[in-house]
């Protein structure tokens, strides 16, 4: 198994040495000789925030170093993370059609139907040319042959920098007004754009 160092993403055979319980020696990066990954030891706080803030460095940490096939069950988290992404981009979708058809009080079966089926077209379709553009757009821009090598690594990338997503959730709660869908969907955008990069 190979990590990665989280400064300037060189594989690694090890991350860590442990002596005994609680205390271990961070191995350090053979490549730029800092230390590989020192997230290691932080609390998940301090991931949460350097991943809010865009730090290539803990995108590397989380996608390399921790979510691995031999740690977790990469396909569960895929399969769970796809249907969180779109039960949130559905209630982007329906939020954006509430906001430009404005609310009605009564609607029949029939409208409830043709919403929904609208609405799962344009989440499905929309998000597979989403991700055939960004897949196409981050191998040329990017440059990620190397990082993002197989659809399952770039789909899995994609998907856990899409946590921004999340804040659709106060939208239930407060009344927003329409466009702050639109700067969260850049804050995701910036995301995928950081974790592929990294």
């Amino acid at each position: 198994m190979e990590y990665r160092c989280v400064k300037c993403g060189f594989r690694i055979k090890t991350l860590f040495v442990q002596y005994s319980p609680g205390n271990i020696r961070l191995m350090k990066c053979e490549n730029c000789r800092a230390v590989a990954d020192e997230y290691i030891e932080c609390e998940i706080m301090i991931l949460l925030i350097d991943l809010i803030l865009h730090k290539p460095q803990a995108y590397r940490h989380l996608l390399y170093n921790v979510l691995n096939s031999e740690t977790v069950n990469l396909e569960g988290i895929l399969w769970k993370s796809t249907v969180g992404f779109l039960l949130l981009d559905a209630y982007r979708s329906l939020l954006l059609s509430r906001s430009n058809e404005g609310q009605s009080s009564s609607m029949s079966f029939s409208l409830l139907a043709w919403i929904f089926q609208k609405m799962l077209k344009d989440v499905v379709l929309g998000n597979v040319m989403f991700l055939g553009v960004f897949l196409h757009a981050s191998r040329i821009l990017l440059n990620t042959s190397a990082g993002a090598s197989s659809f399952k690594d770039f789909l899995l990338a994609v998907l856990i920098s899409s946590y921004f997503k999340i804040f659709l959730v106060a939208m239930m709660v407060w009344n927003f007004p329409s466009s702050v869908i639109y700067i969260i969907d850049l804050f995701v955008l910036s995301s995928n754009t950081v974790a592929l990069k990294g």
